[in-house]
Parts: C-alpha cells; sequence; structure tokens
C-alpha cells in the first residue's frame, strides 16, 4: 500500500511525542512533580546528539547514547529545585529551567546561537544512510514501545510504589521510611533520559535546529498531552499525543480555524472531561471496561421482601 512521504512524516512525529508524552507521566504521573520545563531536556537530547555527530564525528547510535545519558544527568541536576519546592512553586521552577536553557541554546556560540544548528547527518545502518522514510518510522516507533516497556516496568516495582507514595503524600511517605529526595531525583533523571532520546530522534529526522523549537509554549503542549489523555495511565499520554499531535494536520482544511477548534477541543476535555479521555474514571474508559467484561454494569437491585409477620402473631390478628 502506497503511503505518501507527508504521511509518514506525521506519523515519525507523533512517535516522537508519543515517547515524549510517556517519558513526562512517569516524572508528573507516576511522581505527581508537575513540570512545565519538560521541552528543556527534549532540547538538551537533541542539541546533544547534533553536536556530538556533527562536531566529534561520532555515529547516530554513538550520539543518540550520549544524548540519553547526559540528558539524563542534567535531569538529576535540574531537578534539584524539586527538593526545595513542592506544587504551584516547583511549576514556577521548572518553567524557569527551561527559559534558562533556550536562552543558552540562543546565546552561546558552542550551541549555534540564533542561527542554531544546521546539516545535521542522517543515521546509517550497515553503511546505509536513511532519514525518513518507513525505516525511520520503525526506529521513532520502537523507542516509543521500549520507553513504554520502561514505563510499565517502573509502575510495577518498589519504584513505582514509591513514586506513588510521593505522590500522594510526600510527609506520609518520609514517615514510613521512603526517601523522597532521592525517588524524586529518580523521577527527574529517568524522564529526562527518555526526553532527551526523543529529542536525539528528532534532531536526526528534521536535520537541523533551531532554539524556540523548544521554548516554554512546546512544555505546555506535551503536558497537555499527558492530561488530556489521562494521567497517572500508561495509556493516557499515548492517546494524547496521537491526538493532539495529529489533530492540527487533520484540521488543516479548515485553514486558520484549525488552531481555534484545537483549543477548544481542549478546554471541553477539561471541563466535562477532567480525568482525561481515557483516563481512570472518564466515560470512555468506563465503557470500555464494560464492554470488555472488566466493570460489571451497574444493575438495579430488586426492593427488599416484606418481614413476614411471625406465625404467632398472624395465630394472635386472625383470633
Amino acid at each position: 500500500m502506497f503511503i505518501s512521504d507527508y504521511a509518514l512524516s506525521v506519523a515519525t512525529f507523533v512517535g516522537i511525542w508519543v515517547t515524549l508524552s510517556l517519558s513526562l507521566g512517569i516524572l508528573t504521573g507516576f511522581a505527581g512533580q508537575v513540570s512545565l520545563g519538560h521541552a528543556a531536556f527534549f532540547g538538551i537530547g537533541a542539541y546533544i546528539s547534533a553536536i556530538l555527530a556533527l562536531r566529534y564525528g561520532f555515529s547516530f547510535w554513538i550520539a543518540l547514547l550520549g544524548a540519553i545519558v547526559i540528558t539524563g544527568l542534567a535531569g538529576s541536576i535540574l531537578g534539584l529545585p524539586s527538593l526545595r519546592v513542592r506544587h504551584d512553586f516547583l511549576v514556577l521552577a521548572t518553567m524557569g529551567v527551561n527559559f534558562v536553557v533556550v536562552a543558552l541554546f540562543r546565546y552561546v556560540d558552542f550551541f549555534g546561537g540564533a542561527m542554531g544548528l544546521v546539516n545535521i547527518p542522517a543515521p546509517s545502518v550497515f553503511g546505509v544512510s536513511f532519514r525518513g522514510g518507513v525505516p525511520y518510522l520503525l526506529l521513532v516507533w520502537a523507542f516509543a514501545g521500549v520507553t513504554w516497556l520502561i514505563a510499565w516496568y517502573l509502575s510495577r516495582t518498589w519504584v513505582g510504589l514509591a513514586w506513588h507514595t510521593v505522590r500522594s503524600d510526600e510527609d506520609a511517605a518520609a514517615a514510613v521510611g521512603v526517601s523522597v529526595p532521592r525517588f524524586k531525583i529518580y523521577a527527574f533523571a529517568i524522564s529526562a533520559a527518555l526526553a532527551g532520546g526523543a529529542g536525539a530522534l528528532y534532531g536526526h529526522f528534521i536535520g537541523s535546529l533551531f532554539p524556540d523549537t523548544f521554548a516554554f509554549v512546546e512544555s505546555i503542549v506535551i503536558l497537555s498531552m499527558v492530561i488530556f489523555g489521562g494521567v497517572g495511565t500508561l495509556r493516557g499520554p499515548i492517546v494524547g499525543a496521537i491526538i493532539l499531535k495529529a489533530a492540527p494536520e487533520m484540521l488543516r482544511v479548515v485553514q486558520d480555524y484549525r488552531f481555534t477548534l484545537y483549543g477548544a477541543l481542549l478546554v471541553l476535555m477539561m471541563l466535562f472531561q477532567p480525568m482525561g479521555i481515557i483516563g481512570d474514571g472518564s466515560f470512555i474508559w468506563r465503557n470500555l471496561r464494560r464492554l470488555f467484561g472488566r466493570e460489571p454494569a451497574t444493575v438495579a437491585q430488586p426492593p427488599p421482601h416484606p418481614v413476614e409477620e411471625p406465625a404467632a402473631a398472624q395465630q394472635e390478628t386472625a383470633s
């Protein structure tokens, strides 16, 4: 079946943003650390991979690994504000981190400045270079699949249990012996490392990088995907990323009004389904569980039987 280059590109972008949403889902959904700076980790991974390939001649695979490791370390460092602040103040701190990172990309010559980085080499396998098409699409979705497996595994280990405790009540978690600072740093490091991998895939796919790509507004988009799909679940970030990344492309037929409709969709979802389109307790998820027999339908209970009078009382009444 013939698939256009445009459709392949859209599917590739969706796969990259699925990885970003899943990685933020680990930080926000599992550990309860709301971040408005996730695009910073996305950008760090993209720039590190591009610089390793462009200036130091490393292959794509080494550059990808380097981006994951270095971004994970950066996540550990940039996650330190979460040890001192919570809730709204953490949101402001992560927002500030995003602005600082983008400023470094724009004003430091090492990162290419405002002109960005161009001519980023394409990946190659056995000497055959490829940037787009089906092979790159499979690579991107394979990485998204690995990200999902990591999130799934962590959610079922003692690490996931500790994150759940921290998300519910940090003071209670500390009282039962959970090292809250350590598990917060774990969440930031793992989430950042996976976002860095997505950034590397993005940079080598596009072939050029510019600071504004990783601006604060992109962090809002990624967080919106997680919340729209269903925060705290593995399925929610995937569904949210697919819908919200593909929706602007599907709405191109209405041209200038597509972003208005896109925003209206978000507002309506938050008003009527605040738990997400497919989050726990949402209308769609309840009905899907009922359809597949995972959640019994509500059945009206028969009224209680009338209490029968004792036989002695009946005889007394009759007499």
